[in-house]
This record gives structure tokens, sequence and C-alpha cells, in this order.
């Protein structure tokens, strides 16, 4: 049973909620890591103010660059505007999905166009592939750069159990561990729940080098009825994108929360929820 396991490490777990959400589900105590979605910042400004409350409160926060929400991520100049809008400490260099040779021309042109216009960010580069060879290819692209002060590592999201590094992300992190090619200099982050959902995050907790995680799943499962047992098993379905949900019944909160705890449990996470003043 995973819950069984006693880890050494925890992960930051960093919640995604629709915007009408973010003090409910997404508020922490203490103030930790937060992924924030760039084009939320540059068009919400209730959701900035919150963010740069949360920076405030001493949040790491991490911008994401739009692709999984858009298709495509945000230009350059409009990733540094919403990082500054919000203090961010770290972008997320944009990346192509399941694309390992347009992910690292994505992310060498931004990262200069970046640097060009600002210096203050540590930019993290995405590990993408569609095979095992274009993700040596990639990570060992990204290792190799300077500008990369961060690298993550995107959700397994096959329908089938894979033992291949671009589709089964634990393999993947072990394949670094056990070959020596993790670099301690770099943080290391991953992006998402994938097939197993949290449940991957008792195995993830062996590696010291994994710093933080992102989800929406347990909110999202949570407005649905669906419950994340905390040592499983865990289903994965189909769920709305988080920014077209827009009501969540109240009578659902309780369940969202439980899903929270659940994943942070998993992840070995100690933060809470700050209830609202």
């Amino acid at each position: 049973m995973p819950g069984s396991r006693t880890p050494s490490h925890g992960i930051s777990f960093s919640v995604i909620a629709p915007a009408a959400y973010l003090r409910e589900f997404v508020a922490q105590t203490p103030a930790t890591v937060h992924h924030v979605a760039a084009q939320r910042v540059l068009l919400d400004p209730a959701y900035r103010a919150f963010f740069l409350e949360e920076e405030r409160r001493g949040a790491t926060i991490i911008l994401d660059n739009g692709v999984f929400d858009l298709g495509q991520s945000l230009k350059p100049c409009e990733l540094v505007r919403a990082a500054q809008a919000v203090n961010a400490a770290e972008i997320i260099l944009p990346d192509v999905i399941g694309d390992a040779s347009a992910t690292m021309r994505a992310s060498d042109l931004a990262a200069a166009q970046i640097l060009a216009l600002s210096d203050e960010f540590r930019l993290c580069a995405v590990v993408q592939a569609a095979n095992d060879e274009d993700w040596h290819r990639c990570y060992d692209h990204f290792i190799t750069r300077d500008y990369v002060g961060a690298i993550a590592f995107p959700a397994s999201r096959g329908k089938e159990p894979s033992n291949a590094l671009s589709k089964n992300r634990l393999t993947a992190t072990e394949h670094l561990e056990a070959h020596g090619l993790v670099d301690t200099g770099r943080i290391y982050r991953l992006l998402g729940l994938g097939r197993t959902g949290h449940l991957e995050l008792f195995e993830q907790r062996r590696h010291e080098w994994i710093s933080s995680v992102d989800a929406a799943a347990p909110v999202l499962l949570g407005a649905m009825g669906i419950r994340m047992l905390p040592d499983g098993p865990y289903e994965k379905i189909r769920t709305p994108r988080v920014e077209t949900v827009q009501h969540i019944e109240p009578d659902r909160f309780s369940l969202i929360k439980d899903n929270i705890k659940a994943v942070r449990y998993a992840a070995g996470c100690p933060i809470e929820i700050r209830t609202p003043a």
C-alpha cells in the first residue's frame, strides 16, 4: 500500500483552482510555492492581487507559460510582464507538448529574449519528447545550457502503462538518479498529475532533488463529487479545464479539501490551506 512507505523527502504541492476559489483552496500556511498561470495574471486583476499577496507572505511564485491551457505559450515579453506583476521568481519557458526539437528551439529563443528584457527571473525548461531518444536529446540540451536554472517534467498522461522515459515520468526520474544525471545545482519540478494521480508522489519522494508539483485534480475531481483516497486506488477520468469552471457547489468544499489533503499526504507536504479571514 503506497501510504505504508516512509520516504524521507517532501515535495511542495501547489493547488490549481478556478480564480473564484483561490482563497478557499489555494491560500497556503505557510506560504511556500505557487504555480501561477501567466495569462490569468495579465487578464484578471483579482487573480493577480491574490498571488501578489501570497508572494508578500513568503511564497515563491513560478509563472507557467500557458501552453497547457492555451495550446501555445505566451510571448516572452508577455511572460516578463506577467512575472513582474506578481514578483515571480521563476518563468517556465515556452514548450511544445510532445515535441523535443520544437521545445528546444522555443526555449532557446525565449530565454534569449527574456534575458534581453530582464535577468531577474530564474528560467525553467520543460523536457518534452515523443520517444526516448528525443527525451535524452532534450534533457541533455537543457542540462548544458547556462540559462536553465530549473528543469520540469510534464505529467505522464497516457492511458496505458509504459516504461518509456517519454511516457512514464517515474521511469524518467529513476533513470536520472540511477545514472548520475541529476544536476544538484538546478531545481527540478513536476508539472501536473498523470495516469496514477497522487500515488506517483509516494515514489517520487525518494528523489530528494524534486522540489515541487502542481495540480488541479483534487479541486476538479472534488467538484465532480469524486474522492481521492489517500492510499488509492486512483482512476484517472476526464475533467474540465480549470478555467472553464465557474461555480462549485459549497457542499463539495469539504470533499475538495480532503482531496487536497490526500495529495499533500502523498507528497509529504505539510502545507495547509490558510483559512480566509
